[in-house]
């Protein structure tokens, strides 16, 4: 995993704006770029690269983006962008059409089609995550690929929640990830990306069975980790709440090394631990943080939590907190 970093705080404020320009030039697509705060713009975008994939965060004031046939011509990249606003609006207008953005929208946008690409300029910053990916890795026909641009969907629910809350956690956590996933996450991310697709333009029955088995994955983790409270979590429940036999979940996980229930009482203690070295929750009774977490007996918490961690959850309470490098 490769990660760049761009900050417009970084130079002179009568430079920002040109920075910012050249930098999106040279690391996308030449493109032009107007705002009204061009004398002291205010920008950062973060990337990280997973092979020929990348996810970018990033949060700046109202501009402009335009991608003419001209500059097309100049470079193309041949890429699609699917973005998840996380604060604030803006809007996309293509020859044909326009579509707005609010939070936690998702918009396609394709590096082959003219556009222009608009915040509104009544808010302070947007601040969005997205995921590129070059269209040849798209496992769906480029011209049915292609109709995805300038269609809303939300990233509330559905495989649009799935996509932006894998992705939000990828942005956030990548310094826990090692040189070796890139790969593994690179086409996780085209997975998902692809199914945000099939979805939209309703040809599921266009990917592959590995991608739709690796979707089906994360959906069920996803589904989970939202019910690691209910004690009643059963592979019959997950099974039946994805449509599947519980003989295929438990081959799904398996091709992990692990047992379904393994991986819910591992997620389970983990976020039990977290609580447990929460300063914030240093008042809540052991026993309470277990049954939050799904685990209706002490005894069996006691038990789990020690064969995983090596220590008794009062002991592990007790220890400070590790200390960062600075």
């Amino acid at each position: 995993m490769i990660e760049t970093v761009i900050r417009t705080a970084d130079v002179p404020a009568e430079d920002r704006f040109e920075y910012w320009r050249d930098n999106l030039r040279r690391m996308h697509a030449p493109m032009d770029l107007v705002s009204a705060h061009s004398a002291d713009f205010r920008a950062s975008q973060r990337i990280l690269r997973f092979g020929p994939v990348s996810v970018l965060t990033a949060a700046y004031q109202p501009l402009v983006f335009r991608r003419t046939p001209k500059l097309i011509r100049q470079s193309d990249p041949e890429m699609y962008h699917l973005a998840l606003v996380t604060r604030g609006r803006g809007g996309a207008t293509w020859d044909d059409h326009e579509a707005e953005y609010r939070d936690y929208d998702l918009h396609c946008n394709n590096s082959s089609r003219p556009c222009s690409v608009w915040v509104d300029d009544e808010q302070d910053m947007i601040e969005s995550v997205g995921v590129k990916v070059p269209k040849v890795l798209l496992p769906l026909p480029r011209t049915k690929a292609d109709q995805v641009v300038g269609r809303l969907m939300s990233g509330r629910d559905g495989v649009g929640a799935l996509f932006a809350g894998f992705v939000t956690r990828l942005a956030e956590d990548a310094s826990t990830y090692q040189p070796a996933d890139g790969p593994r996450l690179g086409a996780v991310l085209i997975d998902l990306m692809s199914a945000v697709f099939a979805h939209i333009l309703d040809a599921n029955d266009r990917l592959s069975p590995e991608s739709h088995q690796r979707v089906l994955v994360m959906r069920v983790r996803a589904f989970i980790r939202q019910h690691l409270h209910d004690p009643k979590l059963t592979p019959a429940v997950i099974a039946a709440a994805h449509h599947i036999s519980t003989s295929y979940l438990h081959r799904l996980f398996q091709l992990d090394g692990v047992t379904v229930m393994a991986w819910i009482r591992q997620q389970r203690l983990e976020h039990a631990r977290r609580d447990l070295r929460d300063p914030a929750l240093r008042a809540v009774p052991v026993n309470q943080i277990a049954a939050r977490w799904g685990f209706t007996h002490h005894a069996a918490f006691t038990r789990a939590f020690r064969a995983a961690f090596g220590t008794y959850p009062t002991a592990d309470r007790a220890e400070p907190p590790p200390v960062k490098d600075a």
